[in-house]
């Protein structure tokens, strides 16, 4: 009996977003992941009605990994569907549920139960921000028009992301944090429209205007240089792989050959930028929980002002983004630095354990491919026992690595911010793969059945 049993007659009432019963082609699923993305940036330009101009963007540091739009019905962004899938990891992590994620009856259970998660979350974020006063309305009027247009937007995020899961390519988390990053990065690049001074805002073309005038100055074009160096950076970490050499048995149905060789690649950055997300949004609800103590006047986690916090744990597990930092608050960016990484570290493990990559599951599905290792007797413990000396090992470091480039990235002010510019890369080349492979199959129904797709 599932941990989750007493919640099934609320998955009754959840409306769901049916899979495909046919096999769906490449166009079919570019087409659904373009429809999407098109409605997503549509959703970003709808305004929220009574919002007043003073309203402060408490989340603007990590805004790029929320993938939501400040001032827009998007304004939450996938931050309730992150934080639904935090609680989620940790209770299953902890053995407090009882999921055996390899059972599609406790896998249906488990996503359903973030679903209902991510809607009571979302009820969660959107109070706080508009009671506490982060979202400042026009009138005390648009207080409950203000929260009803964040909780819609919220939900439609939440389907979205289903609807791209299911008929699309990738998720629509991971595409909406590409998109809002790629966004970013374009307008701070090449936006035209003069800033305050007159100069344009654009990186770009702000500098080749301050070559005319002669005040040009080199450590301006550090953020676009910081963004180059974190995408090369990124592109050799996804290129890294563990290959493990394995040979294939006589597998039913396959036609291969026993005795043939080949290699089973383990990638460096296993546990994918998972890690990096969680953590994201873990500092954004700790910033909302600051700012919820404030109000009800137990400021224990740090004061916020003007939607930035100035003190206490709130203020150390802020991100830092400008090497100014080192030298005038170092203590900020190594508290900041370690808490990061550390909990990098924690999700890479625990994404690794409930998604069913850690080596346990990798071992049982490959052993029942019947694949081997060479000068090794074909058993399912002997593929735990070689797996076990990398797989766990790959995932601590990738989550080190992940958060190391994330927290130098956004310390340097990468545009689109670093934690972003490190997803999107991860994303687009997760999704070109997928792709890519998508392409092949449809071209090749032959290749396809040899798989058994």
């Amino acid at each position: 009996m599932s941990s989750l049993d007493f919640l099934e007659p609320l998955f009754k009432f959840l409306p769901e977003v049916k899979a495909p019963v046919h096999r769906q082609d490449f166009n079919e699923k570019l087409k659904w992941t373009a429809v999407i993305l098109v409605l997503y940036f549509c959703l970003t330009q709808i305004p929220l009605y009574g919002l007043s101009n003073a309203a402060v963007d408490q989340f603007a540091q990590l805004r790029a990994v929320m993938a939501g739009s400040f001032g827009s019905i998007l304004t939450l962004g996938i931050g309730p569907i992150v934080t639904a899938s935090i609680v989620l990891q940790l209770l299953v992590g902890s053995k407090l549920l009882d999921l055996d994620l390899s059972s599609h009856k406790d896998k249906a259970a488990f996503q359903a139960t973030q679903k209902i998660l991510s809607v009571v979350f979302t009820i969660f974020e959107a109070g706080v921000l508009v009671l506490t006063g982060s979202l400042v309305p026009i009138g005390p009027e648009y207080l409950g028009i203000l929260f009803f247009q964040l909780v819609i937007g919220a939900i439609l995020v939440i389907y979205l992301d289903e609807v791209v899961s299911k008929w699309g390519f990738g998720s629509g988390i991971g595409l909406f944090i590409a998109a809002g990053v790629c966004e970013a990065i374009i307008i701070g690049t090449f936006n035209f429209l003069p800033r305050a001074d007159g100069a344009c805002a654009g990186i770009i073309l702000h500098f080749i205007q301050s070559i005319f005038t002669g005040t040009w100055k080199i450590y301006r074009l550090v953020p676009l240089i910081a963004t180059f160096i974190v995408f090369l950076v990124v592109l050799y970490g996804e290129s890294m792989r563990v290959e493990i050499p394995i040979s294939h048995g006589s597998v039913r149905g396959h036609g291969r050959v026993r005795g043939s060789v080949g290699k089973y690649p383990l990638k460096f950055v296993y546990a994918s930028n998972m890690p990096v997300i969680l953590t994201s949004a873990l500092l954004v609800n700790v910033s909302l929980l600051a700012t919820v103590f404030q109000k009800v006047g137990i400021p224990i986690l740090g004061e916020v002002v003007n939607g930035k916090a100035v003190s206490g744990i709130a203020y150390y597990l802020s991100t830092p983004n400008n090497p100014i930092y080192l030298v005038t608050d170092p203590l900020h960016v190594i508290i900041y630095a370690i808490f990061f990484i550390f909990c990098c570290m924690g999700f890479s493990y625990l994404w690794v354990e409930i998604s069913g990559l850690n080596a346990k599951k990798i071992s049982e599905q490959l052993y029942n491919s019947g694949i081997q290792i060479p000068g090794f007797r074909s058993s399912k413990r002997q593929l735990y026992k070689i797996l076990k000396k990398y797989i766990p090992a790959l995932t601590i470091l990738s989550g080190v690595y992940v958060g190391l480039i994330a927290f130098g990235a956004d310390l340097t002010g990468a545009l689109g911010g670093g934690t972003g510019v490190l997803l999107t890369v991860g994303i687009i080349h997760k999704l070109y793969e997928e792709m890519a492979e998508e392409q092949l199959m449809s071209a090749n129904p032959v290749l396809r059945k040899f798989l058994g797709e």
